[in-house]
């Protein structure tokens, strides 16, 4: 990036509440039905049907707010947002303009470097969605569904405080954290239910804000970093040819790896705001709110902490472990059967998180259940098995050859030999097998123990107690 440019970048989210029903309708919001089938005549703006909230998006809200130390405003007013889209049936949006539930607040992001960095919130307020444009299905036409017009959102507003696409996808992949650990919103990407649009612009250091772009409904962190990058470059080099930016949203083409402009960028005004004249504003009082706060979960920040303290893990560890609420429950769940915590760190981190990665399956589609990873971490501790050994029960158990770690084990014959007696003779074969190498550790070459260590487990299959192994080489080369 050229220095004599200073990037400034905002998102707004639109993270979709996990509420049964829709915002104002009793409206199925199950993803995945027949199109058109769960759109009420309440969500379709019918003459003479007339809404009422969901209380259930409070509760979201305020714990969101409160995840985020904002402001929660005790009286929450809807608007109407006047516009024509072919998949906004009423013509018009039920939102929130002047009083937004949540206000201000901010969140502390984890950058990659491994810096700490501030990025404030302006606001979250409650809306309606949309329904969908179908654009694939149909040749040379546009299909809609609308069973997800209604369907409730929380619209999350950073302030301008990201200088780089790096920074960008932390602070999107920290609001996703928070909003799937308190439950707000089951997060998914590839059905909607998290979707960014990415505020861009350039200016000189010290400058006022330049023009921005708006870059649409991002729905991956990969997309998303590289649509930013994308819009960076495109505005940089029209600044450095004397052009303008225009102000304008533009969507993200991924096969393309370009962003390409969707229509002009409409202001408050266009939008033609007014109070929604069928729904009271809603007060929410001190009792309430301080009722949502006695239901929350731990948060990530306060799971991290504990970490560290309770498990004496290092903290880049325990961010890793406690970067899903599912991840950190599995990670617990192994430590209370496996019985130690430094064992179940490492297995979760490099052996779990390493094959979930290579076949790019999520937590919850582990083949190895958390019970099942804990007990091949206390047959370690118990000296049952060596670690190399547990590594091949975990395969199997991966690759779906077991079902249980015991059971194989035994069915194996996989138990780790710690019989003083069996273990003599094989050591004692090797050492008169390498008189050179005895000789080298005698005159004060130590590091050579590993090869005798090693050549008994080879001998044993890598059945010998390690540990066993170690102190019975020792002595019979000292003696």
């Amino acid at each position: 990036m050229n220095d004599a440019w200073e990037v400034v970048i905002g998102l707004e989210i639109h993270v979709q509440l996990s509420t049964q029903s829709k915002i104002f309708s009793a409206a199925s919001t199950r993803f995945g039905a027949p199109p058109n089938t769960q759109a009420s005549l309440i969500d379709l703006g019918f003459p003479g049907v007339l809404p009422v909230t969901n209380e259930q998006v409070f509760r979201k809200a305020i714990a969101f707010g409160l995840g985020v130390e904002a402001e929660i405003n005790e009286l929450s007013i809807f608007d109407r947002k006047n516009y024509f889209y072919p998949d906004l049936p009423k013509g018009y949006q039920i939102t929130q303009l002047d009083a937004p539930i949540v206000v201000g607040g901010h969140v502390d992001v984890v950058l990659e470097s491994g810096d700490t960095k501030t990025v404030r919130l302006t606001r979250a307020h409650l809306e309606e969605d949309a329904g969908k444009s179908l654009h694939e299905e149909f040749h040379g036409q546009t299909g809609i569904d609308l069973n997800r017009a209604g369907t409730p959102l929380l619209e999350i507003v950073s302030e301008p405080d990201m200088r780089s696409a790096a920074e960008a996808v932390s602070y999107a992949r920290h609001i996703h954290q928070l909003v799937t650990y308190l439950g707000v919103s089951d997060g998914d990407m590839s059905q909607g239910s998290f979707r960014c649009d990415a505020n861009v612009s350039l200016r000189r250091p010290g400058d006022p804000l330049g023009t921005r772009t708006e870059t649409k409904n991002v729905n991956s962190f990969r997309f998303l970093g590289r649509a930013i990058e994308h819009e960076i470059a495109r505005q940089r080099r029209l600044l450095e040819r004397g052009e303008k930016v225009v102000q304008e949203t533009r969507l993200y083409d991924p096969d393309k790896d370009e962003t390409r402009p969707m229509r002009s960028k409409e202001t408050s005004k266009d939008y033609r705001y007014f109070p929604e004249p069928d729904l009271l504003p809603v007060e929410i009082d001190q009792a309430y709110i301080d009722s949502v706060r006695r239901s929350m979960p731990e948060l990530p920040r306060q799971k991290v902490a504990r970490f560290v303290s309770q498990y004496e893990l290092a903290e880049a560890d325990a961010n890793v472990l406690a970067s899903s609420s599912e991840l950190a429950n599995y990670f617990e769940e192994v430590v209370k059967i496996g019985g130690d915590a430094r064992h179940a760190s490492n297995w979760v981190r490099v052996e779990l998180l390493g094959l979930l990665h290579r076949d790019e399956k999520e937590i919850g589609d582990s083949p190895v259940n958390a019970n099942e990873l804990g007990t091949i971490i206390a047959r370690i501790v118990d000296g049952t098995i060596s670690g190399k050994i547990a590594k091949s029960v975990f395969e199997a158990l991966w690759e779906g050859r077991a079902t249980s770690a015991d059971d194989y084990i035994m069915a194996e014959g996989l138990t780790q030999v710690s019989d003083t007696g069996a273990l003599e003779p094989v050591i004692d074969a090797i050492i008169d097998a390498n008189p050179e190498q005895v000789a080298q550790f005698k005159s004060g070459k130590t590091k050579l123990l590993g090869f005798f260590v090693g050549q008994v487990m080879k001998e044993t299959g890598g059945k010998a107690n390690p540990q066993q192994v170690n102190e019975l080489v020792t002595k019979k080369l000292g003696d």
